[in-house]
């Protein structure tokens, strides 16, 4: 992986001193992020964790050819990181088994609509919640729970937990003898993409895991790295940081990648908004949104920063991409590239030589990363959501009422 800052500089929206020199903060911030005790970078080496990813493997091995279909219910940070693997991975004109589907909504009619279209006996529901007790989540589980004993199926076999040490995920567990999966306490919902809350319904889809956890391992590397130089994390949000930028735009050159966009999204909004302060994130497609959101980045406020994400390789001599389509989504990514440094806006331009499970692994670090250096920027905590947690509290009142 790449990042090519040039059209940042030239902007002027963040000088070549000033960038270099924000490097000598790399490891105060290390220091206070690590005394915040988040666990998403050092989690690659835990033991602990190592087995539960063997234990994974084998019950992904266990479950092979028993269900058609593998239903996730879990919101947010439960539902967005195994949504974004999904599609960048997996084509969606597959006709392999099983397929995957990610219930984010408590929508009623979508319910509806997917109870009519499973048949329970060849189903897998993964219910993912951290505390054990989110609303929306529990709610369906309770829902599907009461379906498959209506039809006399054994719930431990269609059903599986993924939550943290205590809660009524855990109780219901040892009480139906139910497989259980484990949410790290130090790792947050938004954090938590290659926990077993992403690698277990990407391994019984067909995802390497191994590559996955490899990408990241790599990247929590460089993370924990003081050098400015080989610290990509801190240098993207270096960038964001110094740029001033109130809004950013993550626009891939992909067509599988718009779910990694709302994956992000929800990274960058609920980590930074805190104190009156944050960055509005802006999911964008390429070649998509040249069409609808572009004249906004270009002739509308100076307020964006627009982060790039293309895929080519590196080395183009080895560059195979003799597709008229690639080749247009290549001219069309440098065209919009030049039309915004032409107009003075500020973008950046990260560049990978491929969409794999590797890839991905690296990407998902990077931005979490380059999140937790923000929260030092800005002088917030990256990792709580108190605005979040007083909307849940008003919710559970209301239902009382």
């Amino acid at each position: 992986m790449k990042i090519d800052f040039t059209n940042i500089f030239k902007s002027e929206a963040v000088s070549r001193e000033e960038f270099k020199n924000s490097g000598e903060k790399i490891p105060e911030f290390l220091t206070k992020i690590g005394n915040r005790r988040q666990g998403f970078y050092q989690i690659f080496d835990d033991a602990d964790f190592l087995v539960e990813v063997a234990e994974i493997k084998k019950f992904a091995g266990f479950c092979a050819g028993k269900y058609d279909d593998i239903v996730v219910c879990g919101t947010g940070g439960s539902a967005l990181g195994i949504l974004a693997i999904q599609e960048s991975l997996i084509s969606k004109f597959s006709r392999k088994k099983p397929k995957l589907h990610v219930l984010e909504n408590i929508d009623d009619e979508v319910i509806s609509e997917l109870t009519e279209y499973l048949d329970f006996s060849r189903t897998l529901f993964i219910i993912i919640s951290k505390s054990g007790g989110t609303i929306e989540t529990i709610s369906q589980y309770e829902y599907f729970r009461g379906i498959l004993t209506e039809k006399n199926l054994e719930l431990k076999n269609h059903l599986v937990f993924i939550t943290g040490k205590v809660g009524l995920l855990r109780e219901e567990s040892a009480k139906s003898d139910i497989p259980t999966f484990s949410v790290p306490e130090n790792i947050g919902g938004r954090f938590s993409v290659l926990t077993a809350v992403g690698l277990l319904p990407a391994a019984l889809i067909g995802v390497n895991i191994d590559e996955l956890l490899a990408g990241g391992r790599d990247f929590a590397k460089k993370f924990q790295n003081e050098n400015l130089a080989e610290n990509l994390s801190f240098q993207l949000a270096s960038a964001q940081f110094l740029s001033k930028k109130p809004q950013n735009v993550l626009m891939p050159y992909s067509a599988k990648m718009k779910k990694f966009g709302n994956w992000w999204a929800q990274l960058l909004a609920e980590s930074t908004g805190k104190d009156g302060k944050g960055i509005t994130p802006i999911p964008a497609q390429g070649v998509t949104d040249q069409h609808s959101q572009l004249q906004l980045f270009v002739d509308g406020p100076a307020d964006k920063l627009v982060i790039f994400i293309e895929i080519s390789p590196f080395d183009k001599t080895q560059d195979k991409r003799d597709s008229v389509f690639k080749k247009l989504m290549q001219a069309e990514l440098h065209g919009t590239i030049q039309s915004l440094t032409e107009k003075n806006r500020p973008n950046l331009t990260i560049q990978i030589e491929e969409i794999s499970a590797n890839s991905l692994g690296e990407l998902f670090v990077l931005f979490m990363g380059a999140t937790a250096f923000l929260g030092e920027f800005m002088e917030i905590n990256a990792f709580d959501q108190p605005g979040v947690e007083r909307s849940k509290v008003l919710a559970k009142e209301l239902l009382g009422k």
